[in-house]
């Protein structure tokens, strides 16, 4: 990466960048999880989060996290999960009657259910990274900087306006947009041209396959891409990314000091 090359507008990924929403995605799992399983008691079993949090990277849709639960209260390890995600979770599946949609829905439900009951409840799940609001303000005060996440952008904007982080609703874009993350950089680069010039964006997300879409889009090349290894990923990826010449490794304290820096 050119060092001197400072980015015309930003793009932060949310959940697993800025925010950590590792407490609500177990907890809406569990609610599912006894939706679907009916266990015994809906107490979760002791422990069954801590080995939760760190294999939340294999979930790419909803419902294979109550899946990833069963998974485990079935035994199964963890380099095994790792090893044979989402194929391992067929079975599981199979065992509810239901299509991926179906089961999918079914967290979707609980979640929403949980929103609409106990907003505050649901919020206070959330923890952000250390030093992420600092760097999200900074870059805000200097240049163009949006969200782009799949997660609903009213939430977004309830759990930075409760954090103190006034952000142009416009600037979020969120789960409702219904679009690619490659699709949105594409928008945003017309929306900031200069002249036949397109902006430089940093765009910063945890999940490689995001990254690895935007690098094969042709015209995206102006866009710099970073892995955030505090986020959602696994060492596979971390490493992918450490071989790939697009795509750049930034640790937390790479990122405070990359914007301290611009």
């Amino acid at each position: 990466m050119n060092s001197t090359m400072q980015p015309d507008l930003v793009a932060f990924d949310f959940d697993g960048v800025i925010c950590d929403g590792l407490i609500e995605y177990f907890q809406t799992a569990w609610r599912a999880y006894c939706k679907l399983f009916q266990p015994d008691s809906l107490k979760p079993p002791g422990g069954l989060a801590e080995q939760f949090y760190p294999l939340r990277p294999v979930i790419e849709t909803g419902w294979e996290m109550p899946m990833l639960l069963r998974a485990l209260v079935s035994g199964k390890p963890a380099d095994e999960i790792i090893a044979g995600w989402p194929n391992l979770a067929m079975p599981f599946l199979a065992e509810t009657s239901l299509t991926q949609a179906e089961a999918a829905k079914v967290l979707d439900g609980e979640r929403d259910r949980w929103i609409s009951t106990d907003l505050d409840s649901w919020l206070a799940q959330h923890r952000f990274y250390p030093n992420m609001l600092e760097v999200l303000q900074a870059s805000l005060a200097k240049r163009p900087t949006y969200i782009v996440s799949t997660k609903e952008g009213r939430f977004i904007q309830q759990l930075l306006k409760q954090s103190g982080v006034a952000m142009p609703s416009n600037n979020i874009l969120g789960k409702e947009v219904k679009r690619p993350k490659y699709e949105t950089l594409r928008l945003l680069t017309a929306k900031h041209i200069n002249h036949t010039q397109p902006p430089t964006i940093w765009f910063i997300e945890d999940r490689i396959k995001a990254l690895q879409s935007v690098k094969k889009q042709s015209d995206l090349g102006h866009v710099e891409l970073f892995l955030a290894d505090w986020g959602y990923n696994l060492a596979p990826e971390r490493q992918a990314a450490q071989a790939d010449t697009r795509i750049h490794l930034l640790s937390l304290d790479a990122v405070v000091q990359k914007f301290d820096a611009i």
